[in-house]
């Protein structure tokens, strides 16, 4: 975290702004409030519910629960994985084209947050300490503990306000041993991050009316 600009940085922001496509990810970094504002829809989180407002996609609607939150958690790393009642344990090394990337596992302790039972692995640059993967569980469905994890690639780093935040992420594929192969796809990018220590009004994020 140190390298990625400091946690003590990271907590004196209170708004965190950035865009994916057409979608504009808004954060409220001490309460968590959300909005995501697109075309064709908006959701957003007012400190006690998930709603979701002219949404056209039907099937979205099952999972605004899930996804109102799920890019910011992926844009805030690794900051997000200072929260309270963490867990972090040593864990293999990863090793990918011949480079071994030390290994950070951080798990929840019971009954904190929506998924308790989630874990992740950050691996790191041995050399610079800077974050280059993330391997991750989804368990919000199941809701039941898992051991099969998914592989992102962190790239393409840029400073905003004297803190790291991610322009690009990758999915990667996985061998039977879990090990990143190839990409799954084109890149996911990230645009206009804004980090502020300037907080947003709490009607910014209440539902907007019919």
């Amino acid at each position: 975290m140190q390298k990625h600009g400091g946690i003590e940085l990271w907590r004196k922001q209170k708004t965190l702004s950035f865009n994916k496509g057409e979608e504009v990810h808004s954060v409220d970094l001490h309460s968590r409030k959300t909005v995501i504002n697109s075309p064709n829809y908006s959701l957003g989180f007012d400190g006690k519910d998930i709603w979701l407002h002219e949404a056209k996609e039907k099937s979205f609607k099952s999972r605004k629960d899930f996804y109102y939150n799920l890019y910011f958690y992926f844009y805030a790393m690794p900051f997000v994985l200072a929260d309270d009642g963490i867990m972090y344990d040593k864990t293999d090394d990863l090793v990918f084209e011949g480079k071994n990337y030390p290994g950070i596992k951080i798990s929840y302790k019971a009954n904190i947050g929506s998924s308790p039972d989630d874990n992740y692995v950050i691996y790191y640059n041995k050399d610079t300490y800077q974050m280059e993967w993330l391997a991750y569980t989804v368990t919000f469905n199941s809701k039941k503990p898992s051991e099969k994890y998914r592989m992102i690639k962190y790239h393409d780093w840029i400073s905003v306000n004297n803190l790291l935040l991610p322009k690009a992420i990758t999915w990667y594929k996985q061998d039977d041993k879990g090990i990143p192969t190839e990409p799954r796809g084109a890149a996911t990018e990230f645009t206009l991050p804004v980090v502020s220590e300037t907080a947003l009004s709490d009607s910014f994020f209440v539902k907007p009316k019919e």
